[in-house]
């Protein structure tokens, strides 16, 4: 996101809600970071990319860059376009690329959006690419509270400790240890975004690997 945009987009959350942001002392400054996070709402990548310094990308269907001022919109946020059925690794390619270009990168390992704030149990696709990228992760946690935000209603963004790429590493075809690198990752996301959800502790024992 230029900084223009970024900086118009902070204004306006700051105007219409009441918008914290939390742990900025946890975002690496000197190398690009995967940005792990919830998904509460399709302002999400606006919402994560607010106080990054280095450039951040995240995925986007292609057949939303056909419309111009669409693709215009959503390139200046950081979006770059993937094509959907090119399978798993063409996703891992270009995830990977993103990160050796210099700019972090957005990851909703959920893959839709929670309605309660209560975190689901992720995909695995977050393990592969952290392990086969070398990246380290960033935990990221948007929360408040109902399904959608209202106006002047609380909105807290929160960076958690990042978690290292040698904690990250999977052995080619382990699933148990992907499972295990998702779990580590989704915790850490989960600790943010359930801190104030009503029972958070409760549905965080009964995650599915």
């Amino acid at each position: 996101m230029n900084a223009f945009v970024r900086y118009g987009c902070f204004f306006v959350y700051k105007l219409f809600y009441n918008f914290h942001i939390e742990g900025v002392s946890n975002i690496p400054q000197d190398k690009p970071v995967i940005m792990a996070s919830n998904h509460r709402s399709y302002a999400d990548p606006v919402v994560l990319t607010m106080p990054m310094k280095l450039p951040v990308k995240y995925m986007a269907k292609e057949e939303l860059f056909k419309n111009r001022l669409m693709s215009w919109l959503i390139t200046s946020l950081g979006a770059f376009p993937v094509k959907r059925g090119t399978g798993d690794m063409k996703v891992i390619e270009d995830s990977i690329e993103v990160l050796k270009s210099g700019s972090n990168l957005v990851i909703f390992p959920e893959g839709t959006r929670s309605k309660d704030g209560r975190v689901g149990s992720g995909k695995t696709g977050i393990a592969l690419i952290a392990s086969k990228s070398g990246a380290d992760v960033l935990p990221c946690g948007i929360c408040f509270k109902g399904e959608k935000l209202r106006f002047r209603s609380k909105l807290t963004l929160k960076f958690g400790e990042v978690i290292k790429a040698e904690e990250l590493t999977v052995e080619e075809g382990s699933k148990t240890q992907l499972k295990y690198v998702k779990k580590r990752i989704m915790d850490a996301i989960r600790e943010l975004a359930e801190e104030n959800t009503e029972d958070a502790e409760t549905n965080g024992q009964i995650q599915k690997l």
